[in-house]
C-alpha cells in the first residue's frame, strides 16, 4: 500500500466539535495524537476517547495542530471522504470469471478496480479473496477486532482452487483458519460455475466449512459473465441446473437448522427465479446476513408489499383509471417478482412494468442494478407509452449516473419522457404511485 496523505475531509457538522476546532472541508487529518492514518479505522481506533490532537494538512499543504473535544455522547462532527486513506489494496489473483476483467473498455476508471482490501471488508462488506493477506494483516486485524469479514472462498480443493482463483501463492485457506483461531467472524461467498465446483466439490467444500466455528454464513451465487468474454456460455439459467443445485443444498440447510439453528448456507435469488420455484419462507434467511449479495432481496420485497398491500392499493386506487399512467422500469431478473407484487395489489390498467433486457453487458446479466442508461432510454423510446416511468435508485451510483455515465436529467432530455425514481423497496413502490 502506498504512503498515506491522511483523510481528507468531505463535510463538518455545523457547530458540532470539529467546526467548533476550526477543522474545514477540504483538509487533511494526518495524525492522531502522532500516530498516522492510514484508513478510518486507524481514526475509529486512535480518536475514540473524547479529546485527541491532530495534525491537519489544509489544502496548499500547510501543517496545523488542532485539538478536538468533544462531549461524552457526542460524535466528532465531520465525514471523510473515503474510507481508506492510502492506496486502496487490489486484488492480483487472475479468477476465471472476473466480472471486472469481462467489462468492455470505455468506463468510468473505478468499474475497473478490483478491490481486495479487508479494510473494505469490515467496513463495507465487500468480499475478499484473502491471497493477500500478510500475517501483520492477521494480527492488526485480530488486536482491532475486526470482525466480522467477508471472504470469497469458491472452493477448498487445491486443484479446483488453482483452477479458479489462478493465485501466485494461495494462502487464502491458511489465513481463513489464522483468522477464525484469532476470533474473527467471517462471511462466506461461493461463486459456482457448473462443472466446475458445483456437485461433490461444492458438498466439500461446505464440509470443510461446517467443520469451522466462526463462519456466519455462507452464501451461494451463480457465475455472471458478460457478452464481452468466449470463456463461458452457461450458468444456471437452466430451470433443471437451477433445481439441482435447490436440491443439493437443501439437505445442508435443513442439517444446519437441526445443528445450529440457523440455515447457514443460503442461495442467490437467481436459483430460485431460474428454477421457477417459490422462495424460502423469511425465518430461513436468518435475518438477512447476505442481503447486499443479492440473497433474499426478493423474498424481502415480497414480505414488504405483503405489509403494505392496503397502502400500495389505496394509491393505485388515486390514479386515472385504465390509463396506465405509471410505468415501472425494471430487469428480466426483477420482472416476475415484480409482476407478482402489482398483480396482488389489483393494479390491472392503473400501473405497468417496462421489463429492459440488458443489451449491453449481454451474457446472462439481467439484475437490476447492472442496467445501463442506454438500454433504458432505448426500451423507453420503443415503449413510447405515456405517462410518468419510475426508475429504481439501484440504476444510479452515488453521484446520480448510471453504470455508462448517464444523469437521470441525460435520460429524460433523450426519452422526451417524464422519469422518477424511487427506493428500491415496497415504500419506494407507494411512492412511485403516489408521485
Amino acid at each position: 500500500m502506498g504512503a498515506s496523505r491522511g483523510g481528507l475531509v468531505a463535510s463538518v457538522d455545523e457547530s458540532g466539535a470539529a467546526d467548533r476546532a476550526g477543522l474545514r472541508p477540504g483538509e487533511r487529518v494526518v495524525t492522531v495524537d502522532g500516530e498516522q492514518l492510514s484508513d478510518l479505522i486507524d481514526w475509529m481506533w486512535l480518536a475514540s476517547e473524547e479529546d485527541v490532537t491532530v495534525e491537519v494538512l489544509d489544502p496548499t499543504g500547510a501543517a496545523r495542530t488542532v485539538s478536538l473535544v468533544r462531549e461524552p455522547s457526542e460524535t466528532w462532527g465531520f465525514e471523510f471522504a473515503d474510507a481508506v486513506f492510502d492506496t486502496v489494496r487490489t486484488c492480483a489473483n487472475r479468477c476465471t470469471f472476473c466480472f471486472v476483467a469481462q467489462l468492455p473498455s470505455g468506463l468510468r476508471p473505478a468499474l475497473y478496480v478490483r478491490d481486495d482490501d479487508y479494510r473494505l471488508s469490515f467496513l463495507q462488506g465487500n468480499f475478499i479473496t484473502l491471497t493477500n493477506l500478510s500475517p501483520g494483516d492477521v494480527e492488526r486485524i485480530a488486536e482491532m477486532a475486526l470482525t466480522p469479514l467477508y471472504v470469497s472462498l469458491h472452493a477448498v480443493d487445491p486443484d479446483v482452487r488453482s483452477q479458479l482463483v489462478c493465485a501466485r501463492d494461495d494462502v487464502a485457506l491458511a489465513r481463513f483458519d489464522e483468522l477464525l483461531e484469532s476470533g474473527i467472524e467471517l462471511h462466506v461467498q461461493i461463486v459456482l460455475l457448473p462443472g466446475v465446483n458445483d456437485s461433490d466439490v461444492l458438498d466439500r467444500t461446505l464440509t470443510w466449512l461446517a467443520e469451522r466455528e466462526g463462519v456466519l454464513s455462507v452464501g451461494i451465487v451463480p457465475l455472471g459473465y458478460t457478452r464481452f468474454q468466449e470463456s463461458f456460455d452457461a450458468s444456471f439459467q437452466d430451470p433443471t441446473a437451477a433445481l439441482r443445485v435447490i436440491a443439493q443444498v437443501k439437505p445442508w440447510q435443513d442439517a444446519m437448522r437441526e445443528r445450529d439453528g440457523a440455515t447457514w448456507v443460503h442461495l442467490a435469488d437467481e436459483f430460485y427465479l431460474n428454477a421457477r420455484a417459490p422462495f424460502p419462507p423469511t425465518e430461513h434467511y436468518d435475518d438477512f446476513p447476505q442481503y447486499e449479495n443479492g440473497i433474499g432481496i426478493a423474498r424481502a420485497f415480497v414480505d414488504e408489499v405483503t405489509a403494505l398491500k392496503t397502502e400500495i392499493q389505496s394509491a393505485l386506487l388515486a390514479l386515472p383509471a385504465e390509463e396506465e399512467s405509471v410505468t415501472l422500469v425494471t430487469s428480466m431478473m426483477a420482472a416476475t417478482t415484480m409482476a407478482g407484487a402489482l398483480n396482488a395489489c389489483d393494479a390491472a390498467g392503473r400501473a405497468r412494468l417496462l421489463v429492459v433486457p440488458n443489451a449491453f453487458f449481454g451474457g446472462n446479466v439481467s439484475v437490476t442494478g447492472l442496467l445501463t442508461g442506454h438500454d433504458i432510454v432505448a426500451a423507453i423510446e420503443h415503449d413510447d407509452h405515456p405517462g410518468t416511468y419510475v426508475l429504481p435508485d439501484v440504476i444510479f451510483n452515488a453521484d446520480g449516473v448510471t453504470l455508462d455515465d448517464l444523469a437521470l436529467s441525460t435520460v429524460e432530455e433523450r426519452t422526451g419522457a417524464r422519469v422518477r425514481v424511487v427506493s428500491s423497496d415496497a415504500a419506494g413502490l407507494v411512492d412511485a404511485l403516489r408521485g
